[in-house]
């Protein structure tokens, strides 16, 4: 196997798994707190506002698997 094509492997595997995790993870938050939010509709900004917070970390974990492939593919 050539470098550059084991380059391109590794970066596909890297953020394939890197991003299923957190695609999970937001899956699951939103529904909870849409859960939530039917449970307790007064309580909806507060919800959110925590809801949003989540959603960021959990993406930042992702745009960090597509760094890490960026790495691998170029270095």
């Amino acid at each position: 196997m050539e470098l550059e094509t084991a380059k391109v492997l590794g970066m596909a595997i890297a953020v394939g798994l890197g991003v299923m995790g957190p695609g999970l993870g937001l899956g699951i938050l939103v529904s909870k707190a849409l859960e939530a939010i039917g449970r307790n509709p007064e309580a909806t900004g507060q919800i959110q506002t925590t809801m949003f917070i989540g959603i960021a970390v959990t993406e930042a974990l992702a745009i960090f698997a597509l760094v890490v492939g960026f790495i691998i593919k170029y270095a």
